[in-house]
């Protein structure tokens, strides 16, 4: 099994030569932090946004991806039109529904200020990175508004040769094998753009924009990688079912060079402010299931299960991911995001 798990994580991470698939760490609840994809999400929201995920892809299977991270995120500068600072409803009136949506106006110019920390662990691979984020928000009619955001930062990535055993059949490269465990520091950067309103969103994003070979051994002669651009593009509406229930659906497309882009589509309905069950396919991939529970007008928890139809299935139990969501300073009271949802 060890075997069989670096043959494959040598060709889906970093391959020799060149590295041939995605690089950044996948995610299935990206519709509640679209932030950890796209930047100018940043200080969209009248609070600190922070949230707090991990996530364990397919399990059963050896080494398998490991991923954590840490986001926050908050506005600077940002006024809203809303009188009214309380967590208090109406008796029998949908803090989220009809009624709360016909208030909805466009952003006031205003900035934000992000932070974002993710460790992704693929057997003997480890990236660890670190970045902070800008954004400026601005109203481009009554009800829509435009943001543009950049994110800036390192990344460690680490390579374990003490891990790297294929057996007697497939030896290590002398160059990688005795060299430890390597250490590449790297700068990155990431940008994008977020159009959104009371009904929609799109937005289009870049991570890991600037192209940079990482090297296998200290002599650098041998077992090089490239770092490539990874492209986002995404997009949502939100329909009202009855008053009391939204259907959220999104899509996602997703480049990374030179592999087929990639495609998901996801479903959300939610039940007033409290709560929210969704559904998710990716393209050739697999299904997942999600819910997620506002627990008060300060925290959220959400969980998703990963089912793959590829050959992993064979050796794969699912992934799961969980998400804890904490709203700080948060005067409106709101129990779920106004802007992004």
């Amino acid at each position: 099994m060890r075997r069989w798990t670096w043959l494959w994580t040598g060709i889906a991470f970093f391959s020799a030569g060149r590295l041939q698939a995605q690089q950044q760490p996948q995610y299935t609840q990206y519709i509640i932090n679209n932030y950890i994809i796209n930047p100018a999400i940043t200080g969209i929201e009248n609070y600190t946004d922070v949230k707090i995920s991990h996530r364990h892809q397919w399990v059963g299977l050896q080494d398998a991806p490991v991923t954590t991270y840490l986001t926050l995120h908050k506005p600077l500068g940002k006024q809203d039109d809303r009188t009214t600072a309380t967590s208090f409803e109406k008796p029998g009136d949908n803090p989220r529904g009809h009624n709360y949506w016909a208030d909805y106006e466009a952003a006031k110019p205003h900035h934000g200020i992000g932070l974002k920390i993710i460790n992704d662990r693929t057997g003997p691979l480890n990236r660890f990175a670190g970045y902070v984020s800008y954004a400026y928000h601005i109203g481009i009619s009554a009800r829509t508004s435009i943001a543009a955001g950049f994110e800036a930062g390192v990344q460690n990535i680490s390579l374990d040769r003490s891990k790297l055993d294929f057996g007697a059949a497939s030896p290590v490269d002398p160059a990688v094998y005795n060299s430890g465990e390597i250490n590449q520091l790297k700068p990155d950067f990431g940008a994008g753009i977020w159009v959104y309103s009371a009904d929609y969103f799109i937005g289009l994003s870049a991570q890991q924009i600037i192209p940079q070979k990482i090297y296998f051994s200290d002599n650098k002669v041998q077992q090089a990688g490239k770092l490539v651009p990874h492209l986002f593009a995404t997009a949502g509406y939100r329909f009202f079912l009855d008053d009391d229930f939204t259907l959220l659906p999104n899509v996602m497309l997703k480049y990374v060079q030179p592999t087929p882009a990639q495609f998901d589509v996801n479903t959300k309905l939610q039940y007033r402010d409290l709560a929210w069950i969704g559904a998710s396919y990716r393209l050739s991939d697999g299904y997942a299931a999600m819910l997620g529970v506002n627990v008060s007008n300060t925290f959220n928890v959400s969980y998703a299960y990963d089912y793959t139809t590829s050959r992993l299935s064979t050796v794969s139990k699912g992934t799961h991911e969980i998400v804890l969501g904490f709203l700080i300073g948060n005067k409106y009271g709101d129990w779920c995001p106004r802007n992004v949802w």
